[in-house]
């Protein structure tokens, strides 16, 4: 956990809705100078924390709109703190609690040194992430329909089918094999949904890569060494990451990426695990992905899982595999180098 530590003047504590924003502004000595209910309105924001510019820091919760108020900060060179919502205790954990109190709490955690901090993702960059990030959901509901139309071929006890459901040139005689007409029409709808959503995927693929190539080509076709990583996990690592100088460690990376077991601990004792949610669950998806495709592909790969089968259950060794890779991955970005399978099973 990372806190914000730099001192000013004046320190402004937001709790920011859709539609409205709680301000809060302290002066050095802790003294309330602001403290206004108003519209999410770029204006009538910077009206309010005009007179203090000279040295205010502007710190909000991470929530689904801190997008716009970032911006705004960034034109016009004011200090922008985002907090991490799951590290913010003091205002979730108050007996008491509302907009008022909660801008006040915030402003009170910039000024003593005590507010959580969030990577607030450039702005150059958030959009085209938040792309990938719908293709992600728009493949997952395609995956459902083929799940659907498999799930109905095994109610009605028909023979498996033989080929993927999720390729067009693959879709012939499959709503003919059910003889009830609902059911062949429940079908014909399942796949005419899949052959346009890949219509679209491709389409969004192409435009994302083509994003890509402007934002960060060498990055991008360093992931693409990594045996078993294709387009698609190459683009999610590299916009999840974005800047790996984001991370002074290696077990930094490794704990944003889910790579590693939280363990409580108390007087010296286990105190079971918590908090296994705090990090980024895309780029944790697209490391096991990684993982499991270069497993598939590598008899090197079999090979190491297999050694720590023996010492270790199947999901352990899994694990252990995932989390390696994982490594290797922050040292190929850090340091600029393609991945070497030699090095990367001799250490």
């Amino acid at each position: 956990m990372k806190f914000y530590n730099r001192q000013h003047k004046y320190y402004c504590g937001v709790d920011l809705h859709a539609r409205k924003m709680y301000v809060c502004i302290l002066d050095h000595k802790g003294k309330i100078v602001v403290h206004l209910n108003i519209k999410t309105d770029p204006e009538l924001f910077f009206e309010l924390v005009f007179p203090f510019i000279e040295d205010v820091v502007v710190g909000v919760e991470c929530v689904f709109c801190w997008y716009w108020l970032a911006d705004l900060c960034a034109d016009h060179k004011i200090d922008f703190v985002l907090g991490h919502a799951l590290y913010m205790k003091a205002i979730h954990g108050g007996k008491t609690k509302n907009d008022k109190i909660d801008s006040y709490k915030l402003a009170m955690l910039l000024k003593n040194s005590n507010f959580p901090t969030a990577y607030p993702y450039p702005a150059k960059w958030r959009a085209t992430r938040d792309l990938l990030r719908r293709r992600m959901y728009l493949s997952r509901r395609c995956s459902e329909l083929v799940a659907h139309i498999n799930n109905t071929n095994t109610q009605y006890n028909l023979p498996a089918f033989r080929k993927k459901l999720s390729r067009k040139y693959n879709h012939g005689g499959v709503a003919e094999r059910f003889e009830d007409p609902a059911v062949r029409k429940s079908i014909e709808v399942d796949l005419a949904m899949i052959d346009a959503m890949n219509q679209i995927l491709k389409k969004l693929e192409w435009h994302i890569e083509k994003t890509a190539r402007q934002h960060d080509y060498h990055t991008l076709y360093l992931l693409r060494s990594i045996p078993g990583v294709g387009q698609i996990l190459a683009l999610v690592i590299l916009y999840e990451v974005h800047d790996v100088r984001r991370f002074p460690r290696v077990q930094d990376f490794s704990s944003y990426a889910r790579l590693i077991r939280p363990v409580k601990e108390s007087d010296g004792k286990w105190a079971g695990h918590s908090n296994k949610k705090i990090g980024n669950h895309h780029l944790k998806w697209a490391i096991k992905e990684a993982a499991i495709l270069m497993l598939r592909d590598s008899s090197q790969a079999k090979y190491f899982v297999s050694k720590l089968e023996h010492k270790y259950n199947k999901g352990k060794a899994l694990g252990i595999f995932t989390h390696k890779l994982g490594r290797a991955i922050y040292f190929m970005l850090k340091n600029k180098e393609a991945f070497n399978m030699k090095r990367f099973f001799d250490q």
